[in-house]
Protein backbone atom coordinates (compact mmCIF):
# COMPACT_ATOMS: atom_id res chain seq x y z
CA UNK A 1 0.00 0.00 0.00
CA UNK A 2 1.66 3.02 -0.80
CA UNK A 3 1.67 6.28 1.45
CA UNK A 4 2.08 9.86 -0.14
CA UNK A 5 2.76 12.31 1.78
CA UNK A 6 -0.52 15.27 2.42
CA UNK A 7 -2.50 14.43 -0.17
CA UNK A 8 0.43 14.18 -3.11
CA UNK A 9 -1.18 11.54 -5.65
CA UNK A 10 1.20 9.39 -7.83
CA UNK A 11 0.75 10.14 -11.68
CA UNK A 12 -0.96 7.18 -13.66
CA UNK A 13 1.65 7.28 -16.07
CA UNK A 14 4.66 7.34 -13.90
CA UNK A 15 6.04 3.81 -14.25
CA UNK A 16 9.07 2.14 -15.41
CA UNK A 17 7.46 0.68 -18.39
CA UNK A 18 6.15 4.12 -19.59
CA UNK A 19 9.74 5.76 -18.97
CA UNK A 20 12.01 6.44 -22.67
CA UNK A 21 15.37 4.85 -21.32
CA UNK A 22 17.79 6.67 -23.99
CA UNK A 23 20.94 6.91 -22.46
CA UNK A 24 19.54 6.37 -18.48
CA UNK A 25 20.04 2.22 -18.15
CA UNK A 26 22.29 2.72 -15.52
CA UNK A 27 20.46 4.84 -13.20
CA UNK A 28 16.88 2.76 -13.72
CA UNK A 29 17.89 -0.39 -13.37
CA UNK A 30 19.65 0.59 -10.03
CA UNK A 31 15.91 2.19 -8.70
CA UNK A 32 14.24 -1.24 -9.98
CA UNK A 33 17.01 -3.67 -8.53
CA UNK A 34 16.69 -1.34 -5.21
CA UNK A 35 20.26 -2.78 -4.02
CA UNK A 36 21.50 0.95 -2.75
CA UNK A 37 20.23 2.18 0.46
CA UNK A 38 20.40 5.99 -0.93
CA UNK A 39 20.64 6.81 -4.37
CA UNK A 40 20.53 10.35 -5.52
CA UNK A 41 19.03 11.35 -8.66
CA UNK A 42 20.83 14.61 -10.41
CA UNK A 43 20.06 16.74 -13.63
CA UNK A 44 18.06 19.19 -15.23
CA UNK A 45 14.53 20.11 -15.26
CA UNK A 46 12.58 18.27 -17.91
CA UNK A 47 14.91 14.49 -17.83
CA UNK A 48 12.18 12.49 -16.15
CA UNK A 49 13.34 12.62 -12.42
CA UNK A 50 9.77 13.20 -11.12
CA UNK A 51 8.24 10.09 -13.19
CA UNK A 52 10.92 8.11 -11.78
CA UNK A 53 10.94 8.85 -7.85
CA UNK A 54 6.85 8.01 -8.80
CA UNK A 55 7.85 5.00 -10.57
CA UNK A 56 9.58 3.63 -7.79
CA UNK A 57 6.91 4.04 -5.35
CA UNK A 58 4.58 2.48 -7.90
CA UNK A 59 6.48 -0.48 -7.80
CA UNK A 60 7.44 -0.42 -4.34
CA UNK A 61 4.86 -3.48 -3.21
CA UNK A 62 5.09 -2.10 0.45
CA UNK A 63 4.43 1.41 2.23
CA UNK A 64 6.49 3.97 0.51
CA UNK A 65 6.76 8.00 0.93
CA UNK A 66 6.77 10.24 -2.14
CA UNK A 67 7.48 13.58 -0.91
CA UNK A 68 8.05 17.06 -3.16
CA UNK A 69 10.36 19.83 -1.67
CA UNK A 70 9.89 22.01 -4.35
CA UNK A 71 8.74 25.89 -4.81
CA UNK A 72 4.57 25.63 -3.33
CA UNK A 73 4.85 22.78 -2.13
CA UNK A 74 3.20 22.34 1.51
CA UNK A 75 5.22 20.81 3.64
CA UNK A 76 7.48 21.76 6.69
CA UNK A 77 10.65 20.21 7.76
CA UNK A 78 8.68 18.62 10.43
CA UNK A 79 6.30 16.88 7.99
CA UNK A 80 9.75 14.52 7.26
CA UNK A 81 9.41 12.92 10.61
CA UNK A 82 8.11 9.59 11.09
CA UNK A 83 8.45 7.92 7.18
CA UNK A 84 11.29 6.39 8.13
CA UNK A 85 9.11 3.39 9.32
CA UNK A 86 8.15 3.11 5.32
CA UNK A 87 10.24 0.80 3.46
CA UNK A 88 10.75 3.77 0.58
CA UNK A 89 11.21 7.24 1.10
CA UNK A 90 11.36 9.43 -2.24
CA UNK A 91 12.17 12.55 -1.92
CA UNK A 92 12.16 15.08 -4.76
CA UNK A 93 13.58 18.78 -5.66
CA UNK A 94 15.87 18.55 -2.35
CA UNK A 95 17.83 21.22 -3.52
CA UNK A 96 15.15 23.53 -3.25
CA UNK A 97 15.81 24.13 0.85
CA UNK A 98 19.75 24.36 0.34
CA UNK A 99 20.95 27.06 2.67
CA UNK A 100 17.96 26.43 5.23
CA UNK A 101 19.17 24.84 8.38
CA UNK A 102 15.53 23.24 9.36
CA UNK A 103 15.31 21.86 6.21
CA UNK A 104 18.58 20.49 6.37
CA UNK A 105 18.78 19.05 10.00
CA UNK A 106 15.46 17.43 9.27
CA UNK A 107 16.69 15.79 6.32
CA UNK A 108 19.78 14.80 8.39
CA UNK A 109 18.15 13.25 10.84
CA UNK A 110 15.44 11.35 8.09
CA UNK A 111 18.67 10.03 6.59
CA UNK A 112 19.80 8.52 9.49
CA UNK A 113 16.48 6.89 10.82
CA UNK A 114 16.61 5.38 7.43
CA UNK A 115 20.15 3.96 7.77
CA UNK A 116 18.83 2.82 11.45
CA UNK A 117 16.02 0.98 10.10
CA UNK A 118 16.97 -0.29 6.72
CA UNK A 119 14.68 2.02 4.40
CA UNK A 120 15.44 2.92 1.51
CA UNK A 121 15.76 6.63 0.20
CA UNK A 122 15.81 8.08 -3.26
CA UNK A 123 16.71 11.73 -3.53
CA UNK A 124 16.20 13.85 -7.02
CA UNK A 125 17.60 17.90 -7.90
CA UNK A 126 19.25 19.26 -9.88
CA UNK A 127 22.75 19.29 -8.67
CA UNK A 128 25.25 16.45 -7.20
CA UNK A 129 25.39 16.16 -4.12
CA UNK A 130 28.14 18.53 -2.85
CA UNK A 131 26.61 21.09 -5.14
CA UNK A 132 24.03 22.50 -3.56
CA UNK A 133 24.56 25.82 -1.24
CA UNK A 134 24.09 23.58 1.51
CA UNK A 135 24.54 25.43 5.22
CA UNK A 136 25.21 22.23 7.00
CA UNK A 137 28.27 19.97 6.53
CA UNK A 138 27.13 17.14 8.05
CA UNK A 139 24.11 16.94 6.11
CA UNK A 140 26.20 17.43 2.52
CA UNK A 141 28.40 14.38 3.74
CA UNK A 142 25.00 12.08 4.30
CA UNK A 143 23.77 13.52 1.08
CA UNK A 144 27.38 12.54 -0.82
CA UNK A 145 27.34 8.97 0.83
CA UNK A 146 24.45 7.99 -1.68
CA UNK A 147 25.10 6.24 -4.96
CA UNK A 148 24.96 9.24 -7.37
CA UNK A 149 23.37 9.18 -10.65
CA UNK A 150 23.21 11.74 -13.40
CA UNK A 151 20.02 11.63 -15.85
CA UNK A 152 20.70 12.54 -19.28
CA UNK A 153 17.93 13.96 -21.76
CA UNK A 154 16.85 12.15 -24.45
CA UNK A 155 17.77 12.73 -27.99
CA UNK A 156 15.63 13.65 -30.54
CA UNK A 157 14.43 9.91 -31.32
CA UNK A 158 13.79 9.59 -27.58
CA UNK A 159 11.45 12.65 -27.09
CA UNK A 160 9.35 11.75 -30.07
CA UNK A 161 8.92 8.23 -28.36
CA UNK A 162 7.69 9.43 -25.39
CA UNK A 163 5.39 12.21 -26.82
CA UNK A 164 4.23 8.80 -29.45
CA UNK A 165 3.73 6.97 -25.91
CA UNK A 166 1.90 9.73 -24.03
CA UNK A 167 -0.24 10.10 -27.39
CA UNK A 168 -0.81 6.13 -27.31
CA UNK A 169 -2.12 6.46 -23.43
CA UNK A 170 -4.46 9.24 -24.10
CA UNK A 171 -6.05 7.70 -26.94
CA UNK A 172 -4.67 10.63 -29.02
CA UNK A 173 -4.13 9.98 -33.04
CA UNK A 174 -0.82 11.90 -34.02
CA UNK A 175 0.51 11.80 -37.34
CA UNK A 176 4.01 12.10 -38.36
CA UNK A 177 3.49 15.34 -39.56
CA UNK A 178 2.11 16.21 -36.91
CA UNK A 179 4.86 15.34 -34.53
CA UNK A 180 7.39 16.65 -37.42
CA UNK A 181 5.96 20.10 -36.82
CA UNK A 182 5.46 20.00 -33.00
CA UNK A 183 9.43 19.27 -33.20
CA UNK A 184 10.20 21.57 -35.56
CA UNK A 185 8.26 24.71 -34.25
CA UNK A 186 7.86 24.53 -30.50
CA UNK A 187 10.22 24.35 -27.49
CA UNK A 188 11.84 20.70 -28.12
CA UNK A 189 12.53 19.94 -24.43
CA UNK A 190 10.20 16.68 -22.96
CA UNK A 191 8.81 18.39 -20.50
CA UNK A 192 7.44 21.22 -22.46
CA UNK A 193 6.57 18.76 -25.26
CA UNK A 194 4.86 16.61 -22.81
CA UNK A 195 3.00 19.51 -21.70
CA UNK A 196 1.85 21.28 -24.94
CA UNK A 197 0.34 18.01 -26.13
CA UNK A 198 -1.72 17.65 -22.80
CA UNK A 199 -2.71 21.24 -23.68
CA UNK A 200 -3.47 20.18 -27.40
CA UNK A 201 -5.21 17.43 -26.10
CA UNK A 202 -7.78 19.08 -23.90
CA UNK A 203 -8.34 21.52 -27.13
CA UNK A 204 -8.98 18.99 -29.67
CA UNK A 205 -11.61 17.32 -27.24
CA UNK A 206 -13.07 20.97 -26.97
CA UNK A 207 -13.44 20.94 -30.12
CA UNK A 208 -13.95 17.71 -31.32
CA UNK A 209 -11.03 17.83 -33.85
CA UNK A 210 -8.17 15.88 -34.75
CA UNK A 211 -4.57 16.63 -34.32
CA UNK A 212 -3.97 17.69 -37.57
CA UNK A 213 -1.00 20.68 -37.94
CA UNK A 214 -3.54 23.71 -38.95
CA UNK A 215 -5.45 22.49 -36.02
CA UNK A 216 -2.52 22.48 -33.99
CA UNK A 217 -1.45 26.07 -35.55
CA UNK A 218 -4.87 27.68 -34.59
CA UNK A 219 -4.50 26.59 -31.07
CA UNK A 220 -1.51 27.22 -30.31
CA UNK A 221 -2.16 30.99 -31.55
CA UNK A 222 -5.12 30.70 -29.13
CA UNK A 223 -3.31 29.53 -26.40
CA UNK A 224 -1.12 31.87 -26.88
CA UNK A 225 -2.94 35.03 -27.14
CA UNK A 226 -4.72 33.74 -23.74
CA UNK A 227 -1.41 33.79 -22.31
CA UNK A 228 -0.11 37.12 -23.72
Amino acid sequence: MRQLALGIRLRDESTFENFVIGANAEPVAALRTGTAPSVWLWGPSGVGKTHLLQAACAEAGAPAAYLSLGPGDPLSPEALAGFERARLVCVDEVDAVAGDARWERALFALFNACADLGTRLIFAARAAPRTPAWALEDWRSRAAASVVYQLRDLDEAGRIEALRRRAERRGIELPAETVDYLMRRRARDLGSLLALLDALDQASLAAQRRLTVPFIRAALERIEGTRS
